[in-house]
């Protein structure tokens, strides 16, 4: 396989020091200024959150992403107001500073500028951009790749130590603007621009990417590739037996709903599900 991807360091090695990994995501409470948010102290929102980390920590996962899920509807990126980053910041850091595990930043909908912003500031090691490359229809609207902007942004902090994880045929849309190119082709545009690692998922929160598509993506790049939703105990062997990780959190909380805490008793039961596959690594 020739890309641009082969002459990178690979980012999982990098950053996590093994192969495969399981990375636990956070979705934080509501954040003031969100249609959502009824009030809740800052600090309360912060503890929530310490929690989750704690949960899946204790559980055995590797590493986290932050997210502001509460935030729904999600805005586009350039409405999005800086009390969200600072706030993010925040949370990240004082995550970082208790648990000392690589940390993403995931600023919703497709805010790759406040993501990175959040990043240097709450010193965590890469971001997630679900629209990297191309444009699609999303719940928010038309949504651009950031790719561009994004990259001259992280140039201009000096912080290219911070990884972009990009999702290909990303979630919660429709991709009929670029029907007439396959998902080979979408990936390998998003490796051409310069992402780190590929995340592969489906349809919307909880959906897991066929095993197809995954392996369609798998043979376009040679980036880490990462399925980033629906992956359960249940299928967490078969998916990571083909990708470098996954990316979970519906799985892993109370009744399997996105929005309750995490539970430490589901944790467990998932990384146990995956060691095999892991120690094979």
């Amino acid at each position: 396989m020739v890309s641009i991807s082969a002459e990178k360091t690979n980012a999982i090695q990098a950053i996590f020091s093994r192969s495969k990994v399981v990375i636990g995501v956070i979705h934080c409470d509501p954040f003031p200024g969100s249609p959502k948010y009824s009030g809740k102290s800052v600090g309360d929102i912060i503890e929530r959150a310490i929690r989750d980390a704690d949960n899946y920590i204790s559980g055995g996962v590797h590493g986290l992403i932050v997210e502001n899920h509460g935030d729904i509807p999600f805005a586009k990126p350039e409405d999005i107001g800086p009390e969200t980053s600072a706030l993010m910041a925040v949370i990240s850091e004082k995550i970082r500073c208790r648990f000392d595990v690589p940390l993403g930043i995931n600023v919703l909908a497709n805010a790759a500028i406040p993501a990175l912003a959040t990043a240097l500031a709450g010193g965590a090691d890469f971001i997630r951009v679900n629209q990297w490359a191309n444009a699609y229809i999303a719940n928010e609207g038309f949504i651009e790749g950031a790719a561009a902007k994004a990259l001259r942004y992280r140039s201009q902090l000096r912080a290219e130590h911070i990884r972009v994880f990009a999702d290909s045929h990303v979630k919660h849309g429709s991709h009929a603007i670029v029907a007439d190119r396959s998902i080979s082709e979408l990936t390998r545009d998003v490796d051409f621009f310069q992402a780190d690692a590929v995340i592969a998922t489906g349809q919307r929160t909880g959906d897991s990417a066929t095993l197809e598509e995954i392996d369609e993506i798998r043979g376009a790049t040679a980036l880490p590739l990462l399925v980033g939703s629906g992956v359960t105990a249940d299928n967490v062997g078969q998916i990571l037996s083909r990708t470098q990780g996954v990316i979970v959190a519906s799985a892993l909380k109370q009744g399997g709903v996105w929005w309750n805490d995490v539970e430490l008793a589901r944790v467990k039961h998932f990384m146990a599900a995956a060691r095999s596959v892991l120690a094979g690594e």
